[in-house]
């Protein structure tokens, strides 16, 4: 009787052990989603603020709850782990405005779109970039969560280069000096060491410091053939 009590308990804990092996198994096989190890993007404002303004549908066909790492968690991790504020004044706002996992028949779509605005201490907008990235999953799927966790991983490594990419190019009057783009070639000091204007007062190669007479003439005027370099005095007279 004993024996048969312990069994049945058993087995009225089974499901319970099952699913706490379970979330043990998702922990260790679904690492979250961290962006740290990237290059921080220095921006010259004293605040950053980051805003979800997209809110998932929760039903199908939406499936952004199934995944181990929501696109949500994710994009604010990026936001959290990249942008640093390193100015005295102005705002950053890191605003989601998709992150949208959806499944319909053998096709998952995902779309992620963020933007990034600075405000002046007014609330007037000063800059504005946005970045978006999509990709479609097609074909028979083993396992659901596996698959949701992989494009979110395989998306926000596209998403970390677009967005880097669009705030550089949109704005980067507002990035520190560590991070500002490449000075522009036609900016650049010329090398000194490459073939320069010569100063003005060198003369150019191949001609003389100054004036040359013409061919054939002295450097100072001679008297005619035949003639003395000075008047004589008639014959007879005194010199």
């Amino acid at each position: 009787m004993p024996r048969f009590a312990l069994s049945r308990r058993s087995a009225l804990l089974m499901p319970l052990l099952l699913a706490a092996c379970g979330d043990y198994e998702d922990a260790q096989s679904f690492a979250p989603l961290r962006y740290n190890y990237l290059p921080p993007i220095e921006l010259n404002v004293a605040s950053i603020e980051v805003e979800q303004r997209f809110v998932p549908a929760g039903v199908p066909p939406d499936v952004s709850n199934q995944d181990p790492v929501p696109p949500i968690d994710a994009l604010k991790a990026m936001a959290n782990d990249r942008l640093m504020a390193f100015g005295t004044q102005n705002k950053a706002v890191f605003a989601i405005l998709n992150a949208s996992l959806t499944k319909q028949g053998d096709v998952i779509a995902g779309t992620f779109e963020v933007a990034l605005t600075i405000l002046d201490n007014s609330g007037a907008r000063l800059g504005f970039a946005t970045a978006q990235v999509h990709s479609d999953h097609t074909g028979s799927i083993d396992s659901l969560r596996a698959t949701l966790y992989d494009m979110t991983k395989s998306m926000m490594s596209d998403m970390n280069v677009e967005f880097e990419y669009q705030v550089r190019r949109n704005l980067k009057q507002f990035l520190t000096s560590a991070t500002a783009p490449d000075m522009p070639v036609q900016q650049q000091p010329l090398d000194q060491s490459s073939g320069t204007t010569p100063p003005a007062d060198n003369p150019a190669p191949g001609s003389a410091p100054y004036t040359t007479p013409a061919p054939g003439l002295a450097p100072y005027a001679t008297p005619a053939p035949g003639s003395a370099p000075y008047a004589t005095p008639a014959p007879g007279s005194a010199p």
